[in-house]
């Protein structure tokens, strides 16, 4: 772990083994941290917050630039450990490093882009101006399926914003985290601004950061059941929350699209990850006069993905994370066939040399998908593609927004106002549009309803590190 300026172990001795999903190796140990190493990192993140605060924002600014420079440096050497660690091939573990890296060089730039106001009072004797100012010592929670980026999403506003932070990180990724720590060690963040907890049951490590007044803001990352206990336990001390919860992304295609183009999109957005982002489609509603050619195009090019170690040249589909994550991909397969889908391919457990101590499972392809399947209400995070079909607008929107998520939402067409009119009526909080990737790091990232609060990335990420403050001052 790393409290106050120093790598330490935990205060029980206690240790915990990172495993590679695909091959179940071990690749090392890390401490096992409890409640009292969380208490020792907010101590350390609430004596290091009045210096951190004052710093100058170009003096923030030039940390966080050294942290970039030093993660693109070390780009090669992370993503190889987070190929290891979490499963994704190579060239992707390489792309999310980059991405954590641009979060790093964004919020460096907004550090000193933290504006405040005067507002004319109706009085010629008053003034009024407003501050925008750090909220306090943060916590963030981070997820194992993008175990860099979503920290230095969550770490670098707050540094930028003159925040302290103590980090949870996913048990199944801890090498990840204990890697980009030590970025911000080299980068010369000061002892005590930045904190690392790792553990292997995060509860009480949660219950820490819960209970403790001093922490005033939490950001999780991760399932929507857990996000709304944090968010209910953290509202009992008025503690504010960012939450980017679950997803249950619709992906429609209208019969003025090109189903072959849709069908090589939804491939590739689809299988990302192995399905493991929230922004992954998890339900493909296709008009029914082009569902064909586009279930085609897709069955070709989900043929062509090659599953296996992430390390291995040529390899596009790593594994899932865990044997829980199987059972589950098994559960939906099983349940939507019994249900009456029509299994394209796909469908199973990997086996065999290349596949047997890892968790790998067959890239599928479910057609006649209907509504009452489970998984069109519980989300998927793997490699399976529900097909649903609509006859028309009317019918797709409401299909689409038949879910309590809200995160990420698609759309394939070539009318423009049906575009617009369409991306209107769905209630999520980002919308591809012939689009794919709709997110960076410039703009804003996060659902509405169950699939959280807040925004991360953008302008909006950093304000969710700041509290407005009003001086009211009589002349």
């Amino acid at each position: 772990m790393y409290i106050n300026g120093e790598w330490q172990a935990a205060s029980s001795g206690k240790t915990f083994a990172s495993t590679n999903p695909a091959t179940g190796a071990l690749l090392g140990t890390v401490p096992d941290g409890g409640r009292a190493d969380a208490r020792r990192a907010i101590d350390a993140a609430t004596a290091a917050l009045s210096a951190w605060r004052t710093r100058t924002a170009y003096e923030r600014s030039e940390i966080l630039l050294a942290a970039h420079r030093m993660m693109l440096q070390r780009q090669d050497s992370l993503a190889t450990l987070m190929t290891k660690e979490q499963g994704k091939p190579l060239r992707m573990a390489r792309t999310e490093v980059g991405y954590a890296a641009d979060f790093l060089l964004w919020f460096a730039e907004e550090a000193k882009r933290v504006y405040g106001e005067v507002i004319p009072s109706a009085r010629t004797d008053q003034r009024f101006i407003v501050l925008q100012q750090p909220v306090g010592v943060c916590a963030a929670i981070t997820p194992w399926n993008y175990p860099i980026s979503m920290i230095t999403r969550k770490v670098a506003p707050a540094l930028a914003a003159g925040c302290t932070s103590v980090l949870k990180p996913a048990e199944q990724t801890p090498l990840c985290a204990v890697e980009t720590f030590r970025v911000f060690a080299d980068a010369g963040v000061p002892a005590g601004v930045v904190n690392l907890v790792t553990c292997s049951d995060p509860e009480p490590v949660a219950d820490e950061i819960l209970a403790e007044a001093s922490v005033r803001k939490i950001s999780f990352t991760g399932s929507t059941e857990i996000g709304k206990m944090i968010a209910a336990r953290a509202g009992g001390a008025m503690k504010r929350v960012s939450m980017e919860l679950g997803g249950h992304a619709p992906f429609l295609v209208f019969e003025d699209a090109n189903p072959e183009h849709a069908a090589k999109g939804a491939a590739l957005v689809k299988f990302l990850n192995t399905g493991q982002a929230c922004i992954c489609p998890n339900r493909f509603i296709v008009h029914r006069s082009i569902v064909e050619p586009f279930l085609a195009t897709l069955r070709a090019r989900v043929v062509k993905l090659v599953p296996g170690d992430g390390l291995v040249k040529g390899t596009t589909v790593g594994p899932l994370i865990d044997d829980v994550a199987l059972k589950k991909m098994q559960r939906q397969v099983g349940d939507a066939v019994d249900k009456g889908a029509k299994l394209l391919i796909g469908g199973s457990r990997l086996t065999g040399t290349t596949f047997d101590n890892g968790a790998f499972f067959a890239p599928t392809i479910l057609a006649d998908v209907t509504a009452e399947m489970l998984i069109c209400s519980e989300e998927t995070f793997g490699p399976i593609a529900p097909v649903l079909v609509f006859d028309d607008e009317d019918e797709a929107i409401a299909m689409a927004n038949a879910t309590t998520y809200g995160l990420a939402g698609y759309i394939y067409t070539r009318d423009l106002a049906r575009a617009i009119r369409v991306a209107e009526a769905l209630d999520f909080g980002m919308i591809g549009i012939n689009d794919i990737n709709p997110t960076s790091a410039a703009v804003p990232f996060g659902g509405i309803k169950e699939s959280g609060l807040g925004r991360e990335g953008a302008r909006a990420g950093i304000a969710e590190y700041l509290d407005t403050k009003v001086l009211g001052i009589a002349l």
